[in-house]
């Protein structure tokens, strides 16, 4: 796996923000909401359309995450206050999102 793909802390930056350090010592912060919004499952996303289910007014403008756990050395699975918890997060993923506004320390924030 490619350092850049590699989380040495994952944490709360903020009450609004994840932060994830990589081991090529880049650090990602990322809106919880934002992220929540960006779940992927099938509850989230049409399977067979790729089309989001998950509408912006369905999550709470105060959803938070309750709880993370590492899914193999791939992936974290995040329980979200509204009772959602079965998205899977791929660290490239989480980076990838993480990278999607510029003028942090890795060029991003969700």
């Amino acid at each position: 796996t490619a350092p850049e793909h590699v989380p040495v802390r994952i944490g709360q930056h903020d009450a609004r923000t994840l932060a994830i350090e990589w081991a090529d010592g880049a650090t990602s912060l990322l809106d919880v909401r934002a992220l929540r919004m960006a779940c992927a499952c099938a509850e989230c996303v049409d399977e067979w359309s790729g089309e989001p289910r998950l509408a912006e007014r369905d999550v709470p403008a105060d959803v938070a995450p309750v709880g993370i756990q590492s899914v193999g050395r791939y992936a974290i699975q995040i329980e979200w206050s509204d009772g959602h918890g079965t998205g899977i997060y791929p660290f490239e993923r989480l980076r990838r999102l993480g990278a999607a506004v510029p003028g942090r320390p890795d060029g991003g924030g969700l």
